[in-house]
């Protein structure tokens, strides 16, 4: 079978490779064409297009790049042509991957989208596109299940993949940090936010001395973005070692996004750290219909690790909430249940063996 596979960044590099890896596995004749990323490439596709050709964020760099945008979209209408897969794959990037996918449904391909768009927090009518567009969604959260239940359309669960990327990193040695027990501090990706949250982080370096507070840097920030802010502070900074970090903390300061469940999956005690532009904030607030903003607690339906957001984000109430998580047991206890409970909740199979299976059965399906 011929499987063309369109991811259009690091996270969905990562889920695409194991996700190549097991359709492999699963059909022996498996030939797959893919837009992605090195890991991608490692895993045996052949890579048309980098992600980092891709990754345009933010309005402004949209419409800077719109030429851009329109040029590749023809290139991947035009490769699929040339390809003809038996089916075509795509992995979140909702962007991209819904203006294919609307194109594809009307060249007659048959269509999977692996990671569903998060369509349940903002505007959600797009699942009239994906109803019309998609033969078979995936879907990675438990919760969302039950949202497209809502619109009538049969949905798969098929477990979050990160549960088998944490459980080969546990099986990987481990190389010491710091002879100090260890505090993590994960202030995003892109510098703004990094400017805006790490130095709140870093106000508690001094109120826990016996601790070594340790960054995780971004692979696209240099050294200096963070060391402009660490000042003369004994913060270590380690890079590409973000799971190695988790392995080995007692305790983690997190923003929100993946980097909030990624930290849960490791059993570390987090606080989850959130603060952004005001107006940009309320009219987030009006947009966005959750009740969370991180993942754990998405899942788990219910306040499992502290959010401060905005206001409440500051050193007063990070010290109340770090000295919790590191010192009150039967707060550490409730976390770890928690924890278990988000891990089985997730999927105790094989997310990409599952994922994998379930796009074979479609391209096999009779048009």
């Amino acid at each position: 079978m011929r499987y063309y596979i369109i991811a259009g960044e690091a996270s969905g590099d990562l889920h695409g490779s194991n996700l190549i890896k097991a359709l492999h596995r699963n059909d022996s004749n498996a030939d797959v064409r893919c837009w992605g990323g090195d890991k991608m490439q490692e895993a045996g596709a052949t890579l048309v297009k980098h992600y980092r050709d891709l990754a345009f964020m933010g309005f402004v760099e949209v419409l800077t790049h719109l030429r851009t945008i329109f040029r590749n979209i023809d290139l991947c209408k035009q490769d699929i042509t040339e390809y003809k897969p038996d089916v075509i794959v795509f992995i979140d990037y909702p962007g991209f991957n819904m203006r294919i996918a609307e194109w594809a449904k009307q060249q007659g391909y048959k269509t999977v989208y692996y990671i569903s768009p998060q369509v349940w927090a903002w505007k959600e009518n797009r699942v009239k596109k994906i109803k019309r567009d998609v033969d078979k969604m995936l879907v990675i959260l438990p919760f969302e299940k039950q949202f497209y239940n809502k619109w009538a359309y049969d949905v798969s669960y098929v477990g979050h993949p990160l549960i088998q990327v944490v459980e080969e990193e546990q099986r990987k040695p481990v190389i010491p940090i710091s002879s100090k027990p260890i505090i993590a501090l994960l202030p995003g990706s892109r510098s703004q936010e990094i400017k805006v949250k790490l130095p709140v982080m870093l106000t508690m370096v001094s109120r826990f001395p016996e601790y070594q507070f340790v960054i995780a840097q971004a692979p696209a920030q240099p050294d200096s973005t963070y060391r402009e802010l660490i000042g003369s502070q004994d913060v270590m900074l380690v890079k590409n070692q973000t799971y190695d970090l988790l392995r080995q903390a007692k305790a983690a300061l997190v923003t929100s996004g993946t980097a909030t469940l990624e930290t849960a999956l490791f059993g570390v005690p987090e606080v989850v750290c959130y603060k952004g532009n005001p107006i940009s904030y309320m009219l987030a607030k009006r947009l966005v219909k959750i009740k969370y903003i991180s993942l754990v607690n998405l899942i788990m339906d219910k306040p499992v690790v502290t959010e401060l957001i905005q206001g409440d984000l500051n050193e007063t109430m990070l010290q109340k909430e770090l000295d919790k998580i590191l010192n009150n047991a039967a707060h550490i206890k409730q976390l770890k249940t928690d924890y278990e409970q988000l891990w089985h909740l997730l999927g105790d199979s094989n997310a990409s063996d599952n994922a994998a299976k379930a796009i074979i059965a479609v391209a096999q399906t009779k048009p």
